[in-house]
């Protein structure tokens, strides 16, 4: 193991690198945390490819779009490293692990967590040298450290990159916007007679989700106050958006499954705010350069909440006992006891975010 320092190199860079895999096939938000990462290894190896094991979601979202990431060779399903997407044709690890070692890499980084399933994943790639986190669970890659849970998720994914010689450039993730994005966006949305402000009150876990009746007063408040506002969501997040808008009852503009994701980020782009859960669309709009204000529980605050207040504000929930069974699910609190930081039930953690502290954020962004 070696010892990391806090954000600059704590070891020496690998010599003679051409080629760096770095493996995160996860979700949009946890995408969006390691983009700092990824910038400090483009500033550590300015002419060597990069090349991004991710998901389909992630080959669409980087097809002509300036950032980091050069490639992207997309990952099979497999478990503890990524769900299949709708209508995804079955691809065997086997043959994928076969491609990739015929790349050659000279540097692997598992930027994806803990590492028990994903460790061996990249060990298998072949590489000359590996690095990365290492849970207990975990085998260890050539260069580590340790993963513990309460940490901010861009600092974790730093501390891997200074393992091989590339120091942080930003704490900010940024996700450039293109015009394609921002075309697409208008011509969904079109023009903007008034300022736009975005809520979006879906998340793919429901402990996460404030009441939609809430999101629906904001809506009310801001619709009187001048603003323009679209309630964002995927599909399966329909109802949600559906609650917002009869919650309001004044004219809003749902927008479910009519933005791609980089259209959505054309969206988030020219929005004067976007008001969101803590889930991707969230962290999205931040990376785009939009004002936000989000609503976080309270583990989730401390490990991945936007640091920064000037266009930021994060407002956490202090609920930590599950609201129907009590259980303490506070994930690595109390380890050993059977019980504690999981439970079978999903109602929502963030109901004690009260709405005039929203309202009160948002206000004072905007103005």
């Amino acid at each position: 193991m070696v010892a990391p320092s806090l954000l600059g190199p704590a070891a020496e860079r690998v010599p003679d690198v051409d080629r760096i895999a770095v493996l995160r096939a996860n979700a949009l938000g946890d995408f969006i945390f390691v983009l700092p990462a990824l910038d400090a290894l483009r500033a550590a190896y300015p002419e060597v490819e990069i090349v991004l094991l991710g998901a389909p979601w992630h080959a669409k979202l980087w097809r002509d779009r300036p950032g980091p990431v050069d490639r992207v060779l997309v990952v099979p399903p497999a478990d503890g490293i990524r769900y299949p997407e709708p209508d995804e044709e079955p691809a065997a690890m086997d043959d994928f692990l076969a491609a990739a070692r015929a790349e050659r890499f000279d540097l692997a980084l598992q930027l994806h967590g803990g590492g028990a399933n994903s460790n061996p994943l990249v060990a298998a790639l072949g590489a000359r040298v590996t690095a990365g986190l290492r849970a207990e669970n975990a085998p260890p890659l050539d260069r580590w450290i340790r993963y513990v849970y309460y940490q901010h998720e861009v600092i974790r994914y730093l501390e891997v990159a200074a393992l091989v010689g590339a120091p942080a450039t930003t704490i900010v993730p940024t996700l450039a916007v293109t015009a394609s994005d921002r075309a697409e966006a208008e011509r969904v949305l079109g023009p903007a007679r008034r300022p736009r402000v975005a809520l979006h009150p879906g998340a793919t876990d429901t402990r996460r989700r404030w009441p939609a009746e809430r999101f629906g007063e904001v809506a009310r408040e801001l619709t009187g106050d001048g603003y323009e506002v679209l309630v964002t969501g995927t599909p399966s997040e329909r109802e949600v958006v559906d609650r917002v808008v009869e919650a309001a009852g004044v004219p809003l503009r749902p927008q479910v499954g009519t933005l791609s994701l980089g259209g959505l980020a054309g969206c988030y782009a020219d929005c004067a705010l976007v008001i969101s859960n803590d889930t991707g669309p969230l962290h999205l709009a931040a990376a785009v350069g939009a004002p936000t204000v989000g609503i976080f529980w309270v583990g989730n605050f401390i490990n991945t909440a936007n640091p920064l207040r000037g266009r930021h504000r994060p407002i956490s929930s202090w609920t930590v006992h599950c609201p129907v069974c009590g259980v303490d699910c506070t994930p690595g609190i109390y380890p050993h006891r059977p019980g504690d930081g999981e439970c079978p039930h999903r109602d929502s953690f963030v109901t004690d975010v009260p709405v005039a502290e929203v309202l009160e954020s948002a206000r004072e962004l905007l103005t």
